[in-house]
C-alpha cells in the first residue's frame, strides 16, 4: 500500500517539463485509494518522527512553496495531525517587512532553523527572495544571481549541519486556483483567506509560474532537488507531501536511543528513601 518509489521520482523537477507537467496527474489512484494509502504512510511518518526526536541528533526541514491556494496550509494540517507537537515545528513568512528588508535576505529564516531532533516546515521558502524580490522590483538580475548562489550556499550548510532538506512545490493549474478562489468568495468561513494580492497573483499566474520554473532550474540540484507535486487533487497532494517526508526520514536509517540508565530494574523494588 506503499506508494512505489518511482511515482515520488515522477515528481522530482526536470528542466524539460518542469511546471508543464500536468497538475491534474493521478498516478491511476482514487481518492478513496489515496485516503487508504495516507493512513498507512501517517503510522510510519509517526513513529519514524519519534525516532528523529529521540535521537536529538539530525533534524528535517521542510521547504514548502506554491502559488495562492495550492493548499500549503491544508497540507501541513493533514500531514501533521498527530505527530509529537514537541519536535514539530511550522514558520510562515508573508511578505518582508521593513525591518526585514534592511537585513540579509537569509537572516528571518536561519533565525528559525530546527534544533536537533526537530521536523520543521517552512510555509514559503528563501526562494520567494529571490524569484518575488526580482518580480517585484527590490533587486535586478545581478543581485539576483547572488542571491541564488546565497541560497546554494546555505543549502550545503544545513547539510554539513546534519540538517537534511526536503524543497516542495504544489503545482495547481489556473483554472484550479479560480476555482478555490471562488470557494473561499462562497464560504464565509474562508473569506478571511482574500487579500488583494490573489487578484495580482491570479492576473500575472503564468509570468509567476514561468519565474519559478526558471528558478528551479538553476537550483534543483543532486543533493538538494524540488519535487514538483500535482496538487489539483487535494488528497493525492496529501498522500505525496506526507509520503516524501517518511521516505526522507527512514533514509536516515535512525534507530532507538539505548543511553546508560541512571539505575537499574531492581531498584524500583527497593524500599523508597525517606524525604527530607
Amino acid at each position: 500500500m506503499r506508494l512505489a518509489d518511482a511515482v515520488l521520482q515522477d515528481c522530482l523537477y526536470h528542466s524539460s517539463t518542469g511546471l508543464s507537467l500536468d497538475p491534474e496527474r493521478d498516478f491511476g489512484l482514487t481518492s478513496y485509494e489515496c485516503d487508504a494509502r495516507l493512513k498507512i504512510v501517517r503510522n510510519s511518518l509517526d513513529r519514524q518522527q519519534q525516532l528523529l526526536w529521540a535521537n536529538n541528533g539530525p533534524s528535517l526541514l521542510i521547504w514548502l512553496q506554491g502559488p495562492d491556494c495550492s493548499g500549503k496550509d491544508g497540507v501541513i494540517r493533514n500531514s501533521l495531525r498527530g505527530l509529537n507537537p514537541q519536535g514539530v515545528r511550522v514558520s510562515d513568512f508573508q511578505k518582508p517587512t521593513e525591518s526585514q528588508r534592511s537585513e540579509n535576505f537569509l537572516a528571518r529564516y536561519r533565525r528559525k532553523l530546527p534544533q536537533p531532533g526537530v521536523l520543521t516546515v517552512f510555509n514559503r521558502t528563501p526562494y520567494e527572495g529571490l524569484v518575488s524580490d526580482l518580480a517585484d522590483g527590490y533587486i535586478d538580475d545581478q543581485q539576483a544571481t547572488g542571491r541564488l548562489q546565497q541560497l546554494l550556499e546555505f543549502e550545503a550548510q544545513l547539510a554539513q549541519q546534519n540538517t537534511h532538506l526536503i524543497k516542495i512545490y504544489l503545482h495547481i493549474s489556473k483554472e484550479q486556483q479560480k476555482s478555490r478562489l471562488r470557494q473561499r468568495f462562497i464560504n464565509p468561513e474562508k473569506r478571511w483567506k482574500i487579500s488583494a494580492a490573489d487578484l495580482a497573483g491570479h492576473q500575472h499566474f503564468d509570468s509567476i509560474q514561468n519565474n519559478w520554473n526558471q528558478a528551479f532550474s538553476k537550483s534543483s540540484t543532486a543533493s538538494h532537488p524540488w519535487y514538483i507535486l500535482p496538487a489539483n487533487n487535494k488528497p493525492l497532494r496529501n498522500l505525496l507531501f506526507c509520503s516524501l517526508i517518511a521516505q526522507k526520514l527512514e533514509a536516515l536509517n535512525l534507530q532507538w536511543p539505548q543511553p546508560e540508565l541512571p539505575f537499574a530494574l531492581e531498584d524500583l523494588d527497593r524500599p523508597y528513601p525517606p524525604l527530607d
